[in-house]
This record gives structure tokens, C-alpha cells and sequence, in this order.
């Protein structure tokens, strides 16, 4: 169990949360773990199935305090709410905020400056750890490109059109050194550029999966806050797409997705073998490399470090909830800016 921001996130399996006066009181069996005032709360949200006693519910209902429930691999069930729940204005400020380029920009280029970070900063680190395998020269030239590009984005860009530009350019920048940091088995794993829809190539074959799984857990994120993961501000609505987690991800596309599939490779989780190739030219993974990949994804999110805004440690799976709290807390009017997630 760990609290967040007013929000109470319960991660281990086999608990069981009830009411005891007016405190949420967490168990384990018969030993108690846990112990929380609900007056200090405004959120709770569970992984894996947990318990909970309907007089819990009831009080967190009468306290305007949410529920969400989700399922160990942290997809999103449902959110059980108050009668007079104060997400609707919640929500009618995201939609508010969403018809407004000024707005949406203001709040985009938090999201693409977290993104440009965290991309320099994971070219920074591999140019320290791997020097004499790398070109460095070209590391340092696009990690600078990557800092300029912050710098525009800070202080020249005055509309979505201009930044969705500078963060394609910057894009296919990083990914034109991609493929050097992968360290190992390079006589199957070669990046050449990005497919999708389908992937063509094993390397594309596990981005793909990496960022769907993201996108779930943002959305998720942003479900169990109270707001709507299909209105975003960079990426414009679509019927059925999630753009307000596609926002989300970007600030962590890199540090966490990209990172996670190198490594996959790198420490040779994910083998040649584990590959298979349709007729259309589709790469797959087969059943035994999606069971390899979606083991080491549940074992990344359960791994921790400290979060450069809140710092406190927290588990990788908690992140999306994280950033999706402090946006919900900049829309509402407790924050005066929204802070990305900067990885160093």
C-alpha cells in the first residue's frame, strides 16, 4: 500500500480493506498492515483483485472519495463514484481546456519537453556506459539537438501544428540512432525505422507492444482520476482513440517503453526464436515470447525509484497514476503548472 498525493494505491495481492471508525484499515489475513484517516483521502485505487467491506464503501461514497478498481496487469474495470462527486467539473474543465489551442499547448509542451528529456538523458547515460561500442560524436550531436529542441519549445512555439513538427523531426532523430544501442544478437535485432500496423521487424514487433501496454496503463491512470482518456490536448479526438493517453505517453515513450525493449534484447530475455513472420510480412511474437515479455513487463512495474517531483520511491507501474494525478491537480486549480516526469 502506498499514499499518493491524497490517493491511496494498493498494490499487493490478497488484501482486504475495511472501515474501522473513520479510518480505511488494511489487512493481510488476520494481521493488520495498514492504517489510514479517511479524512486525509480523496482516492483510492486497486490492483489484483483486492476485498473490500461494503461499509467502506459506503463511507468513501458519503466522503466524495473515488474507487477505482483495476486488474492485476493494471487494465482499468470500472470507478465507483458519489452521487455528487465533483468529477464532472473535473472533466468539464478538460473539455474546456481541449477546445483552447492556447490551453492545450500550454499543457502539450509539458508533455513533449518531458520527452525530450528523458530521450537526452537515456542518450546521455548509454554514451557513459557504452563509449567505445557507440558512436559518440553522433550521440552528443543528437542528445544537443534534443536540448535545443526544449529550449525552442519553451520559448518559440506558439502553436500544436509547429510543436507536432519539432517533435517529429526530433523524433526521427533519435530513432536514427537507435539501433546502436542495441548491444546484442544484432544479427536479428536491427532497427532500420519505425513500422507499424503491422511491424515489420522484431525490433518494431516489441516497440508496438511495449507502447499499446503504455497506452492501457495511462489510460487507466487517467480513468481512475476522473478524467477522459479520449480528449487530449496535443493529439487531436478521434472515435475510439485514447489521445489523452497518447499525450500521456510521451514523456514516458522512451524512458520506460523504449528502454524496456532494449533491455529485453540486450540481456537476451527475447530471442530469435520467439518471433514468427505472416505472409502479409506482419512480425509477431509467438506464444512463448508474449508470455517472456508480459512476465518482464509486470516485473518492470514492480520495480522502483524516486520520483523526481514527489520524491518519494515508487514503484514504475505507479508513474502513469502519478502524472495523471498531478495533471487532474493542474486542471482543477491546485497546481499552477503541470510537472513532467524527468528521468536522469
Amino acid at each position: 500500500m502506498k499514499k499518493l498525493l491524497n490517493t491511496v494505491f494498493v498494490t499487493t495481492p490478497h488484501l482486504y480493506l475495511r472501515l474501522d471508525g473513520a479510518n480505511l484499515v488494511v489487512w493481510n489475513e488476520e494481521t493488520q498492515v495498514g492504517r489510514l484517516p479517511l479524512h486525509n483521502l480523496e482516492g483510492i485505487v486497486t490492483n489484483n483483485y483486492v476485498g473490500m467491506s461494503p461499509a467502506l464503501m459506503s463511507a468513501c461514497m458519503e466522503r466524495n472519495i473515488a474507487i477505482s478498481f483495476l486488474t492485476g496487469s493494471g487494465k482499468f474495470q470500472c470507478r465507483v463514484v458519489g452521487p455528487t462527486f465533483g468529477n464532472v467539473l473535473l472533466r468539464k474543465k478538460q473539455y474546456l481546456v481541449s477546445e483552447s489551442e492556447v490551453d492545450s499547448l500550454r499543457i502539450a509542451k509539458k508533455f513533449i519537453i518531458g520527452k525530450l528529456f528523458n530521450q537526452r538523458w537515456q542518450l546521455e547515460r548509454f554514451t557513459r556506459d557504452h563509449s567505445l561500442r557507440i558512436d559518440q560524436v553522433l550521440f552528443k550531436t543528437i542528445s544537443q539537438e534534443l536540448k535545443e529542441g526544449i529550449q525552442t519549445i519553451t520559448s518559440n512555439i506558439a502553436d500544436l501544428d509547429s510543436l507536432r513538427g519539432i517533435e517529429g523531426q526530433l523524433a526521427s532523430r533519435y530513432f536514427f540512432i537507435f539501433d546502436q544501442m542495441i548491444l546484442q544478437q544484432k544479427d536479428h535485432f536491427t532497427f532500420h525505422g519505425r513500422s507499424r500496423r503491422p511491424p515489420l521487424d522484431s525490433v518494431n514487433a516489441l516497440l508496438s507492444l511495449a507502447y499499446t501496454l503504455l497506452t492501457h496503463d495511462c489510460a487507466a491512470a487517467l480513468e481512475s482520476v476522473g478524467l477522459d482518456p479520449y480528449v487530449g490536448f496535443m493529439h487531436q479526438d478521434r472515435p475510439g482513440r485514447l489521445s489523452l493517453a497518447l499525450d500521456l505517453v510521451e514523456e514516458l515513450r522512451g524512458v520506460y517503453a523504449d528502454r524496456f525493449c532494449l533491455s529485453l534484447i540486450n540481456r537476451k530475455i527475447i530471442k530469435p526464436q520467439h518471433f514468427l513472420e505472416k505472409e502479409s510480412g506482419a512480425v509477431l511474437l509467438t506464444d512463448e515470447g508474449r508470455k517472456l515479455f508480459f512476465d518482464a513487463w509486470q516485473s518492470k512495474k514492480n520495480e522502483k525509484l524516486q520520483h523526481p517531483y514527489l520524491g518519494e520511491k515508487v514503484q514504475w507501474g505507479l508513474i502513469p497514476h502519478i502524472q495523471a494525478l498531478l495533471l487532474a491537480r493542474y486542471l482543477r486549480g491546485d497546481l499552477d503548472e503541470y510537472s513532467p516526469f524527468l528521468w536522469k
